[in-house]
């Protein structure tokens, strides 16, 4: 049974280590005047900091949800220990020896479990930075050259060489005391036929540490060919390792991120080195799994998601990076913080950035480039052919219900509106109202994929409200000016053929909105056209009809009437400027349209096309206005 720690040593402990010197250590702390520091709650989620620190009074606070207690109260809770094992840790760090009651002083069999597993970790990674130095390490040292890392930044990182025998470590570490039992449960090694044996063999290391300085686990990067294990292998769940917990780099990184209320995620451990080495000082990275919300948490601590704190993530430029970001911005609304999204030149990671253009480029990189969201919201559309009312609406349909989970409405307007601009949707109060109507019905407890009810009715969607109605034959006669002027045109085309040609054969199919009058211009067009039409003209149109529909629509306009009292060339020529204007003004918001989703990253040549595309269609709609006729 483990002994007593003596009460003294106890409150030497206490009184050797400031509070406010170990809360700095996982969270940023500001004046919060009369003497105290705050900052925001590590043991539950605020937007606003309600945790305070006293350090004359050696307490901490918090007015949000009652936790406080001393520094050992403090470091109790936030890492899961023991008081003995506190006290151990904070003994270690203050350079006091404790004394025990019950027999002699600090033996390694009564400290406590994560204490010994810690002690073990920071042992295995002492030794695996001595093994780099050996004959057999010389493939990690080239690795890590060709890299353009050199002994200082190995010796900075704390890399290290795990041998390629089966047991090296292990006893090692039994020579320093430690139990196979305490081997197994910390990672360091694993049960073979004959007892334990080295789970990392022949492999570059790199010490994992948590954000309070301790090694708790290790990154193991494949050197051989012969390896027939994966290319990164990390160390298990243990009880002092949680993957979903842990970011490396965090012990270096920490000061920086919250001194400049800046961090970057980098996706490795050689990416953090590269960013670090060329001054971006803030780089973090995931052990082995995506950027999720525990790790959120670390870094709002440290960011205390003040209005000026930035996230930057450095994602690869492949589907997988892809993917991770996507992954990113799920959680994209734990932060107050905003993020963004830096991609380099080619797809190259930071580390590869800095093989092929230097340190400068590393720090270029990680300037804010692209938000997040729209990074993610592109990645949406982009599947999706905007060019087509349908297209559109499904775009929209996804990426809507992304846009409604951002909680700041002020936000959530300006993204909606950006969001029209990507759709080239220019009715942008459309997509405005549509994403504040799936946010109210998310909050009601609905799910991210959308509405389709409300209140019991269906929600429309904007290919519902804005493509055109494909209804069949007469009930378009008055529907709307244009489908009113498309059947006066094409009643002009049967009847009074001589006055819209030879115009009226140059229109295409797409220029007449509704199905059944754009299926009619395609007889009239299967039949010869209007220009010169013989005397069976109506027969042969009638006759190219596809189906009994279609030829009853040709023969009821072929004898309604036309609605002008003199049907002259003049009128002819207003019905074919009006109808012709009206599909240019389609064209043109279509070439808006690209023209937003383009934006200011667009391909220059593509960009200037579809400018000089909107400038003719702009030149050609005037003219038409001020001209009629003539100017077709």
């Amino acid at each position: 049974m483990a002994g007593r720690i003596n009460d003294d040593d106890v409150k030497a402990v206490r009184d050797a280590v400031p509070i406010d010197a170990v809360v700095s250590e996982y969270l940023q702390l500001r004046n919060a005047g009369g003497g105290n520091l705050k900052g925001l709650c590590p043991f539950h989620d605020e937007k606003s900091p309600s945790f305070q620190v006293s350090p004359s009074k050696g307490l901490f606070h918090c007015f949000g949800c009652q936790e406080g207690g001393d520094t050992i109260a403090f470091v109790m809770k936030i890492d899961h220990l023991s008081f003995s094992e506190t006290v151990e840790r904070l003994a270690a760090k203050a350079g006091i020896t404790l004394r025990y009651e019950e027999g002699g002083y600090n033996p390694g069999h009564q400290r406590g479990e994560r204490t010994r597993l810690v002690e073990a970790h920071q042992a295995a990674a002492r030794y695996y930075a001595e093994q780099l130095g050996s004959a057999e390490a010389e493939i990690g040292r080239k690795f890590l050259a060709e890299r353009g890392f050199d002994q200082a930044a190995a010796e900075h990182f704390g890399v290290g060489y795990s041998p390629a025998g089966w047991d090296h470590l292990t006893r090692f570490l039994r020579g320093q005391g430690f139990s196979d039992r305490e081997l197994v449960l910390s990672g360091l090694s694993q049960e073979g036929r004959r007892g334990p044996i080295d789970r990392f063999r022949g492999r570059l290391m790199w010490p994992i540490k948590d954000v309070g300085g301790d090694v708790v686990g290790f990154g193991a990067r494949k050197l051989r060919e012969d390896d027939n294990g994966p290319k990164y292998l990390n160390t298990p769940e243990t009880p002092i390792y949680k993957k979903s917990q842990v970011l490396y780099g965090i012990d270096l990184a920490k000061k920086d991120i919250a001194k400049v209320s800046r961090a970057v995620v980098v996706e490795g451990y050689t990416d953090v080195m590269a960013c670090h080495l060329a001054g971006v000082t803030t780089a973090i990275a995931t052990c082995g799994t995506a950027f999720g919300g525990e790790h959120i948490k670390i870094l709002r601590r440290l960011l205390m998601d003040n209005g000026s704190a930035r996230v930057i993530f450095t994602f690869d430029g492949d589907a997988a990076g892809q993917k991770a970001a996507l992954r990113a911005f799920e959680d994209d609304q734990k932060f107050a913080a905003e993020t963004y999204i830096a991609i380099a030149p080619d797809g190259m990671d930071p580390c590869e950035l800095r093989l092929a253009k230097g340190d400068e480029a590393v720090a270029d990189l990680v300037q804010p480039r692209t938000p997040l969201f729209e990074f993610a919201l592109r990645q949406i559309v982009n599947r999706y052919d905007l060019e087509i009312p349908s297209g559109r609406a499904a775009a929209l349909d996804e990426a809507a219900p992304i846009v409604a989970r951002i909680k700041n409405v002020a936000s959530q307007h300006e993204v909606a509106v950006q969001l029209a601009g990507m759709l080239g949707i220019l009715d942008t109060q459309f997509v405005v109202r549509r994403v504040a109507q799936i946010a109210r019905w998310q909050r009601g407890g609905g799910k991210d994929q959308g509405p389709s009810r409300d209140g019991g009715r269906r929600q429309r969607s904007y290919e519902e409200v804005k493509a055109p109605v494909a209804s069949a034959g007469p009930a378009l006669n008055l529907r709307s000016p244009a489908h009113r002027t498309e059947r006066e045109l094409l009643k002009l085309a049967l009847q009074r053929p001589e006055l819209v040609s030879p115009a009226f054969d140059a229109y295409g199919i797409d220029e007449f909105t509704a199905p059944p009058y754009a299926a009619v211009r395609q007889c009239i067009q299967d039949a010869g056209g209007a220009t010169g039409a013989p005397s069976d003209y109506l027969d042969a149109v009638r006759e190219a009809a596809p189906d009994d529909s279609v030829r009853a629509l040709v023969t009821e306009l072929a004898v309604e009437a036309i609605f002008a009292k003199t049907v002259d060339e003049a009128y002819a020529g207003d019905q074919l400027v009006t109808v012709r204007l009206r599909a240019v003004d389609r064209r043109l918001r279509d070439v808006q349209g690209t023209l937003a989703r383009l934006g200011a990253h667009g391909d220059p040549g593509q960009v200037a096309a579809v400018q000089n595309e909107l400038w003719v269609l702009t030149q050609y709609a005037q003219s038409l206005r001020n001209n009629g006729a003539a100017a077709l």
